[in-house]
């Protein structure tokens, strides 16, 4: 299972902007924060996402492969999560649709270029 995923990011104001807003609406909140890091989820038990300066003081990367997937319960929640993280400068990486039986999802990158989608099964 997982317990939280954390992207790198070399803007920490800017990130934090852009997730606080797409994320507010799957009813997470900043749940742990420092200079060098903020930490969104429902509570401290439920999965959670997270941003980073990364540890080594290099700069961040994008992993190529790597992708977050954020579960919701509608194809309506998918669409409108992915609008919102275009309009708040993500980058489109495959719009809502049907991806095989029963999987609805949208992909985009945020914007420090790492990959996220919005999914739902059924």
């Amino acid at each position: 299972m997982i317990g939280y995923v954390t992207l790198g990011t070399n803007d920490l104001a800017r990130a934090a902007r852009f997730y606080d807003a797409l994320l507010s609406d799957l009813g997470a909140k900043r749940i742990m924060e420092n200079e060098r890091f903020i930490a969104w989820g429902r509570d401290m038990t439920s999965p959670g996402l997270g941003i980073t300066y990364p540890f080594d003081k290099k700069p961040a990367s994008v992993g190529n492969g790597v992708m977050v997937a954020l579960a919701v319960d509608s194809t309506e929640k998918v669409n409108a999560l992915h609008r919102k993280a275009i309009e708040l400068g993500g980058r489109d990486e495959g719009a809502p649709g049907p991806r095989g039986e029963g999987f609805y999802a949208g992909y985009f990158r945020d914007l420090d270029g790492n990959k996220l989608n919005v999914f739902v099964f059924g």
